[in-house]
């Protein structure tokens, strides 16, 4: 694990690797719309087909990425410091949780709907070919969903309780009687060592983690069509990149009114 006079330069490493694929996450983007608008004139997925699979492969080198990073120093990741603190809330296991892969399918299957019913009811001729293909999703593919949904949640739990029970054993045993012990606690080598181990503990988790998510991104894709697949994918692309600039702006205007304040009360 690294030394105190290290751990910056892991988590600057750390953080140049998050901004390399909030850089890419864009492009994704840009390259997700074109690619949808091409096909709604072309008809022709093979374009889509291999965009989405280009996609999942960065990625799966993503999460190697962090991977790697994460044995060195992991404590960052789990409360980054490249995030606002409203996407930190919503962190689990240094990330996203799976699950929620799927909400989003859930979410723009009933927007679509949604839309076409205001259409119908509204006598507003909807054009087809712009209104999303998430709401054509078949009772099978939904079924496939609902099952994979079930199964992602169940091993997001137990993972949830391996980091739990590792918190709790924070408390024991060193630790907790070198804290008792001494009115300044100074981190000797038998507490280096038992925050070390807890510090790769929890690496092996998010790697465990990481690669849930890479599991369920793929096996979405599987069930659902092309089309589909890059609209589920947009979305959750555009959801990501619009947390993080909401985030930013939410704490850019709090510390702002917060220094504002602060030279009124001087002045």
């Amino acid at each position: 694990m690294a030394t105190s006079s290290s751990s910056y330069g892991i988590e600057q490493l750390e953080k140049g690797c998050y901004y390399e694929w909030m850089s890419l996450q864009a492009k994704h983007i840009a390259n997700l719309k074109e690619a949808l608008v091409s096909q709604r004139s072309n008809e022709n997925d093979h374009k889509l087909e291999e965009l989405v699979r280009v996609i999942i492969n960065d990625f799966q080198k993503y999460a190697e990425k962090r991977l790697k990073l994460s044995h060195r120093s992991c404590s960052s990741y789990f409360a980054p410091s490249w995030n606002s603190s409203l996407e930190n809330s919503l962190l689990w296991m240094g990330g996203c949780r799976p699950s929620s892969f799927i909400r989003v399918i859930y979410a723009l299957c009933g927007s679509q709907v949604e839309t076409q019913i205001f259409q119908y009811l509204h006598k507003i001729d909807g054009n087809k070919k712009d209104d999303g293909l998430m709401s054509e999703l078949t009772a099978t593919q939904l079924a496939k969903i609902n099952e994979l949904h079930m199964k992602v949640i169940k091993k997001e739990d137990k993972i949830s309780k391996k980091s739990a029970n590792m918190q709790e054993d924070v408390a024991d045993m060193p630790i907790a009687v070198t804290a008792y012990t001494k009115d300044l606690v100074e981190a000797g080598v038998v507490v280096e060592d038992a925050l070390d181990k807890y510090e790769e503990g929890m690496a092996v988790l998010m790697a465990e983690a990481d690669k849930l998510r890479v599991e369920t991104l793929r096996k979405i894709v599987e069930v659902v069509t092309p089309v589909q697949a890059a609209e589920f994918i947009l979305a959750g692309k555009r959801l990501h990149v619009s947390l993080h600039e909401w985030g930013r702006v939410r704490e850019d205007g709090r510390f702002g009114c917060a220094r504002a304040g602060e030279a009124a009360a001087r002045g």
